[in-house]
C-alpha cells in the first residue's frame, strides 16, 4: 500500500472526508493550462460588432497563451443560447464566454426564467472594452437633425415610427428603451437577429433608426448614408466629436443620460482561480497593445482593464443598473 508522508496524509484524510482526492485537486490548478486550444463562445452572429471585437483579440491573445483561440458562434436568444452552453461547460479554462452589459446584465431582468444566474454561474475573467453607442437615423425617414426635433416628431406621431434593434434584451435594444422611457416616447420596436441585419434595415428606410455601437455606424455615416443625433456616453466619442451626447441635449429627461456597454471574458463557475488570474492579466496585455488600443479607439470605443475581483463588482452594478431600467421600461421577454 502506497505510503503517503505525514502532510499528505492529514490532507488525503481531509479531502477523503469532503469525498474529495489528492488527483482531483491537482487537476483543479494544472500548471500546463493552456495544454490545447481554447474555445470562445460568442453570443452573436458573424459581422456584429461583439465578433469584431472578439476576432480582433483572438490571434494575439492566442500568441501570448501559446495556444490558439477559436471562436464559436452560438447565437440566439439574446446571447442565452451562448451563456447556457458555457454556463453548463466543464470548469477547466477551456471553453469561455463573450459576454456583454445585455448578456450578463439586462437579460437577468428581461428574462425570468433564465436557466442559469448571470453572476453565480460565472466567473468573471476580465473586461476587454466599453462600447460607445449611437442614436444613427435614416435622413429619408426621419428628417430631425437634432435630438430634441426627433423628440418632437415622435411625440407628434406616436406609434409612427419603428427602431430597430440587435435583438430582444441586446445592448441595443436597452439603450433605444432607456432613452423612449425618459423621453416619453411612443415607438414600435423591431428586433432583427443581430448587428448587420438591423443596420441594414435602417440604410433601406425599413425602420427609420436604431441605437448602434459606434464602430459599426461608422462606414455609413462616413458614406452619408446615415445621420448621427447624439452618443449614449457620458463624454464625446473621440472618433466622432462632432456628434454630441445625448445628456447634452438639452432635452428634458436627458440629464446624466449614459448608457455605454461593456463586452467581457467568463469562465464557468469553479473553473480555477489561477486560470481566471492569467487569463485576466493575458486579456489585460492585449487590450494595451497600442496597435489594439489605437484600432478599438478608432471605433469608439474605450479598452477596459480591472482585475477579476473589479469585473465582478463591474457586472454587479451593470445588473442593478439595467434592472431599474427594464423596470421603468415595463419590458419582459419570456
Amino acid at each position: 500500500m502506497l505510503q503517503l508522508p505525514p502532510t499528505r496524509q492529514w490532507i488525503a484524510s481531509v479531502l477523503a472526508c469532503a469525498g474529495l482526492t489528492l488527483t482531483a485537486t491537482a487537476a483543479l490548478a494544472d500548471p500546463q493550462w493552456p495544454a490545447k486550444p481554447i474555445t470562445l463562445i460568442m453570443s452573436f452572429p458573424a459581422g456584429s460588432g461583439v465578433d469584431v471585437v472578439g476576432r480582433s483579440i483572438q490571434e494575439p491573445l492566442g500568441k501570448l497563451l501559446g495556444q490558439p483561440i477559436i471562436i464559436d458562434y452560438r447565437t440566439g436568444a439574446a446571447g442565452n443560447i451562448a451563456s447556457e452552453f458555457v454556463a453548463r461547460s466543464k470548469a477547466d479554462g477551456y471553453t469561455l464566454a463573450f459576454g456583454t452589459a445585455a448578456t450578463h446584465g439586462s437579460n437577468a431582468a428581461l428574462y425570468k426564467k433564465l436557466p442559469f444566474d448571470v453572476e453565480t454561474d460565472f466567473v468573471p475573467v476580465a473586461p476587454v472594452l466599453d462600447v460607445s453607442n449611437v442614436l444613427m437615423v435614416n435622413p429619408d425617414v426621419m428628417p430631425a437633425k437634432t435630438l430634441k426635433e426627433f423628440a418632437e416628431l415622435i411625440k407628434a406621431n406616436p406609434g409612427k415610427y419603428n427602431y430597430a434593434s440587435t435583438g430582444n434584451g441586446t445592448g441595443t435594444h436597452m439603450a433605444f428603451a432607456e432613452l423612449n422611457a425618459r423621453l416619453g416616447l411612443n415607438m414600435v420596436h423591431v428586433p432583427y437577429k443581430g448587428g448587420p441585419e438591423a443596420l441594414t434595415s435602417v440604410v433601406r428606410g425599413e425602420t427609420c433608426c436604431i441605437m448602434n455601437q459606434v464602430q459599426t455606424a461608422l462606414p455609413q455615416y462616413k458614406a452619408g448614408k446615415v445621420r448621427l443625433l447624439g452618443v449614449t456616453t457620458a463624454k464625446p466619442v473621440a472618433s466622432i466629436p462632432e456628434v454630441p451626447t445625448i445628456a447634452s441635449s438639452g432635452v428634458p429627461g436627458t440629464q446624466g443620460f449614459d448608457s455605454s456597454i461593456w463586452f467581457g471574458v467568463f469562465a464557468p463557475q469553479g473553473t480555477d482561480a489561477a486560470i481566471v488570474n492569467k487569463l485576466n492579466s493575458a486579456i489585460g496585455t492585449v487590450v494595451q497593445q497600442p496597435e489594439i488600443r489605437a484600432k478599438f479607439e478608432a471605433m469608439g470605443n474605450t479598452i477596459r482593464v480591472e482585475s477579476p475581483a473589479q469585473f465582478k463588482k463591474t457586472v454587479h452594478d451593470n445588473r442593478t443598473k439595467w434592472a431599474e431600467v427594464v423596470k421603468a421600461a415595463g419590458i419582459e421577454l419570456n
